[in-house]
């Protein structure tokens, strides 16, 4: 784990429900600077199809959305930095909105065939892909679909790995589909040796 992670979300009130739960508290000091993303973090980034994001409204309130694309579609810029194209939706707007008024997030990344989980907390900005045609290219590259309206980079704070214990193993139709083609090709093999065998009389 990152350090800074906790030490960005360890607030007085959190180290207070340490000490009342567990008789004392984590003393981590103040944030020093960012976490950089190693190449671990950056492998894994890049090959997910998907991840949750939280933005915080400006009367206080959480909000979770879901993102996803091909796999890649969150992309890597540099070790402090990622991105995604975001195209043209439901046009509530949430998420846009929020950031524009509060830039902090925070992301749930999720493998869970190999019950992995990654955190990352960020501070976001949203800018017109129309303004940023190069960079909108980039982030879409050729897996684009439908009209990129915007851009939202993210510049990384810090992560962290989280424990896989009540993590559910889940498949999507690819994986299974891969998991379950040596099964078939076996099957397909003894089919063929079944029927070439001659029947006894």
């Amino acid at each position: 784990m990152a350090d800074v992670f906790l030490q960005t979300l360890s607030t007085p009130a959190v180290l207070a429900a340490q000490r009342h739960y567990y008789g004392r508290s984590s003393n981590l000091g103040a944030p020093s600077g960012t976490d950089r993303l190693t190449p671990d973090e950056q492998a894994f980034i890049e090959t997910r199809d998907s991840f949750y994001m939280a933005t915080v409204t400006e009367n206080g309130w959480p909000y979770v959305q879901h993102r996803g694309g091909p796999p890649g579609f969150l992309q890597v810029l540099h070790p402090g930095q990622i991105g995604f194209a975001d195209f043209r939706g439901n046009r509530q707007m949430l998420s846009t909105g929020n950031l524009a008024a509060d830039d902090r997030v925070s992301l749930i990344l999720m493998d869970y065939p190999r019950r992995e989980r990654l955190k990352i907390l960020g501070h976001a900005r949203v800018v017109d892909a129309r303004e940023h045609p190069e960079l909108a290219g980039r982030l879409v590259g050729s897996k684009g679909r439908a009209v990129v309206e915007r851009v939202v980079l993210i510049d990384v704070v810090s992560y962290d790995w989280n424990c896989p214990q009540h993590i559910t193993p889940r498949y999507t139709a690819a994986e299974v589909e891969a998991l379950m083609a040596p099964l078939r090709q076996r099957i397909s093999e003894l089919e063929t040796i079944v029927s070439a065998t001659p029947k006894l009389s």
